[in-house]
């Protein structure tokens, strides 16, 4: 559905992106990761046909961004991360305005933004002024807009960005029902717990450059250098651990304040059963066992340097 090959921008002597390659298949929904004037937006804007790359290739399902501008505009929904709204109008008319510029014939406007606003969860804010809307209110309605034509393609450049908790909770929801219509789906962000329970693929970018593009586990995998275990035993914490510490598989030990005791093990272990069966062979009580898990956020840590333009 998308793939880009090599595709450079550059501004004098910034280079906004460097080489970025990606490939993604119909359904998935990407997780477009990195800090603000990473280069997120200028990729995003170049597959949107709305930007011409420098060097590079793009395709949007099979369409080149050189040769197909106009087939792939109407194949795909840009959302920016700020756009304006008009004075004076109502939610219903601001959508049905947008679907005459989307060219849907006007015997199907209505009932095709009605779908969009129920898809949204904003028909209860139909007849309300578009200008009176809240911040989270007025995303939703921009992410009504992007989809009016049903592209296959969405291309949503920071949806969640300045919205309260609830909002953004909300944005997610939505984000994984597009991934249940099998929409293809890129979305960027610099809030990591937004992305992390909704994408099926991330890419990591810095400076222009992606770090690291992948399944989600993959990429959780690939940050994961040592496996940390979080061990808590009845009594007797620093002799449990001095245990643990003769333990070929085990790197570092060490105990925090609340006798919570940290393992480290050594790089490329998988498998640590004999650890609790070391334990409870030498009589300690466990109350807790548990391999820490290594988050979105964690992993981004792990994998880029936070370098930006």
């Amino acid at each position: 559905m998308i793939e880009t090959r090599n595709l450079t921008k550059r501004y004098g002597n910034l280079i906004a992106a460097n080489d970025i390659t990606l490939q993604l298949d119909q359904g998935d929904v990407f997780g477009f990761i990195g800090p603000n004037g990473s280069g997120k937006t200028t990729t995003m804007r170049m597959i949107a046909t709305l930007l011409a790359p420098d060097h590079g290739e793009a395709y949007v399902c099979g369409k080149s961004i050189y040769t197909d501008q106009e087939e792939i505009r109407r194949l795909v929904g840009f959302m920016p991360d700020f756009f304006g709204v008009y004075d004076d109008m109502t939610v219903i008319e601001y959508l049905e305005f947008f679907a005459a510029t989307y060219r849907i014939p006007a015997h199907k406007r209505r009932a095709v933004v009605e779908e969009k606003l129920e898809l949204v969860d904003m028909a209860f804010k139909r007849d309300a002024m578009v200008n009176e809307l809240s911040r989270g209110q007025t995303q939703r309605i921009g992410l009504a807009r992007t989809l009016l034509h049903d592209p296959q393609v969405l291309l949503l450049d920071e949806p969640a960005s300045g919205l309260d908790p609830r909002a953004r909770i909300e944005i997610r929801n939505l984000l994984r029902r597009l991934g249940e219509m099998k929409k293809t789906v890129i979305v960027s962000s610099h809030i990591l717990p937004e992305l992390a329970d909704v994408c099926t693929r991330v890419g990591m970018i810095e400076k222009g450059h992606m770090i690291v593009d992948g399944n989600v586990a993959e990429v959780m995998r690939k940050a994961r250098q040592r496996i940390l275990l979080n061990i808590q035993v009845r009594e007797k914490t620093d002799e449990a651990a001095r245990l643990l510490e003769q333990l070929d598989i085990v790197e570092q030990v060490s105990v925090t304040g609340q006798q919570l005791i940290e393992a480290t093990l050594m790089p490329e272990t998988e498998d640590y059963s004999e650890i609790p069966t070391a334990l409870v062979e030498a009589g300690f009580a466990l109350m807790l066992f548990r391999e820490e898990e290594v988050n979105l956020e964690t992993a981004f840590l792990q994998l880029t340097k936070g370098l930006v333009q």
